[in-house]
């Protein structure tokens, strides 16, 4: 077993105080998430807190888009952290952080980033494609998603 880490950054063209709005509710996350759309008919599960500390979120969908759930840890206004565990279509735990830092133009530059451990399914996919080669890419998407949805 090994451990990884994934991480990618931007500039948002929005006030720090709205991208954290974005990503400290989880329903907002439909807005700008980089796996919307991977299951038209994805069952969503939300409980727990409305926002911040203690929310959840679960869900279950086909094959692409798989099952698991997350829930809030820790949302202060530079930073949130996430518990991500995947049930389908391997198991998985990881940690997820997003750093907010404001610009100085009032945007605010977003560090996401996931930990965890490769075992398992994800152990022997990891040795010949590189997680970050695989995680990396949603994470671009998903930045771009989140700053064309915070300017809205």
């Amino acid at each position: 077993m090994s451990t990884f880490e994934v991480s990618r950054r931007a500039v948002i063209e929005a006030d720090p105080a709205r991208v954290h709005d974005l990503v400290a509710d989880l329903h907002q996350w439909q807005a700008w998430s980089p796996w919307e759309g991977l299951d038209p008919g994805l069952v969503r599960t939300y409980s727990g807190a409305d926002r911040g500390v203690g929310a959840q979120y679960a869900w279950s969908g086909n094959r692409k888009a798989g099952a698991g759930s997350m829930e809030i840890l820790r949302a202060d206004p530079a930073r949130i952290d996430l518990t991500l565990s995947f049930l389908k279509p391997f198991k998985a735990t990881n940690e997820t952080s997003f750093v907010l830092d404001p610009t100085p133009s009032g945007g605010t530059t977003v560090t996401w980033t996931m930990r965890g451990e490769r075992s398992g399914l994800m152990g022997v996919v990891g040795r010949v494609l590189p997680i970050d080669k695989l995680i990396g890419k949603d994470f671009e998407k998903g930045l771009a998603r989140l700053d064309t949805a915070a300017r809205t």
